[in-house]
């Protein structure tokens, strides 16, 4: 049995502390996906809080020969989807993109102009992100935000592999026709 396999068991058993655990360990994911569908950094965070409670509830319903992460994003995805229609508006999206794991081995920071573009593609990159539709938003912030592989957002968005790599072609490539710099993903 692998670490998560034990949390999520220990979890199910009402350890709070392997729950926190495995909160601790996709955190960072969930709110990606979230701040990749709902925009603002406050609405992301209570999403994420609300997945986080959900997740712990149904633990019960969770099948442990699945992805933890995978079933936790999808209860992410759901509750972000949920906002965004109850919200009934298009916020602009704020992407945190250059994350530690996201970095480049070139330290951007030394150099103020390399910076300043980092972060006007990281602009434009939002934006762009912004315009697209609902269901591409979720693809792209699942694959590249969330870093799932293509069968862990299968199983997450409850449909074939095949879907998610024709679904994920596609919002590349209106994601690439919407802004003017190449961005490479």
């Amino acid at each position: 049995m692998d670490a998560e396999r034990d949390l999520v068991a220990r979890s199910r058993a009402g350890d709070r502390r392997a729950f926190a655990a495995l909160i601790e360990r996709h955190q960072v994911a969930a709110l990606r996906v979230a701040t990749a569908i709902v925009g603002s950094g406050g609405q992301a965070e209570d999403v994420v809080q609300e997945a986080f409670i959900k997740s712990f509830t149904r633990l019960d319903q969770f099948d442990a020969d699945r992805s933890f992460k995978a079933w936790l994003l999808a209860i992410v995805t759901n509750e972000a989807r949920n906002r965004r229609r109850g919200d009934g508006r298009r916020d602009a999206l704020t992407l945190r993109l250059a994350t530690p794991e996201h970095a480049t081995s070139t330290d951007t920071t030394t150099d103020p102009a390399r910076a300043q573009e980092a972060s006007e593609l990281r602009h434009r990159l939002a934006v762009a992100l912004a315009a697209l539709g609902d269901r591409d938003r979720e693809v792209v912030a699942l694959r590249y935000f969330a870093d799932l592989s293509e069968a862990e957002m299968a199983e997450s968005m409850g449909c074939p592999v095949g879907t998610v790599k024709s679904r994920l072609s596609r919002a590349l490539d209106r994601l690439r026709a919407s802004t003017s710099t190449e961005v490479l993903l």
